[in-house]
């Protein structure tokens, strides 16, 4: 099963960056981040299932290292003008370009609680590991609330 989440992720990664290859410009990106927003919960989501049924952190080495290059990506995949202007749907709201330090100072505190979360993964520390899922969970929601509409 977790083979298949991985190559759906990765599958769906390839089609959100093949997109924006294709010249889809403003478009493209919208629709390649969004697809990444959607991996990245569909990754938490296995390993919380994962910590819920006392799996080791190293089942998710992949899923971990996976999320935190994502969470370095981040501020990279909202340039200006990939937002409402392009008439492509989004739930990007105006304050990701207008506080542009607040958007980019939340997504650097999401890149380290995920770079930790990876560091974690490769050890054996249960606990520590679901308390840092925890951190990692906190930071989206922080940004979530500030800067996506819906």
């Amino acid at each position: 099963m977790r083979r298949i989440m991985t190559a759906a992720v990765l599958g769906l990664l390839c089609v959100g960056g093949a997109a924006n290859a294709r010249g889809e410009g403003p478009e493209g990106i919208i629709k390649g981040r969004q697809a990444a927003m959607m991996l990245s919960g569909v990754a938490m989501g296995a390993m919380k299932s994962a910590i819920d049924a006392g799996q080791p952190p190293a089942s998710h080495r992949f899923n971990t290292r996976a999320l935190a290059r994502w969470a370095h990506a981040v501020p990279g995949m909202f340039p200006a003008g990939t937002g409402a202007e392009v008439g492509v749907q989004t739930n990007a709201r105006a304050e990701i370009w207008s506080d542009r330090p607040g958007f980019e100072e939340k997504a650097a505190a999401y890149a380290a609680a995920a770079d930790r979360l990876a560091e974690l993964a490769a050890g054996e520390d249960a606990a520590a590991f679901a308390a840092q899922w925890t951190v990692v969970r906190s930071s989206c929601q922080s940004c979530h609330d500030v800067y996506k509409a819906g």
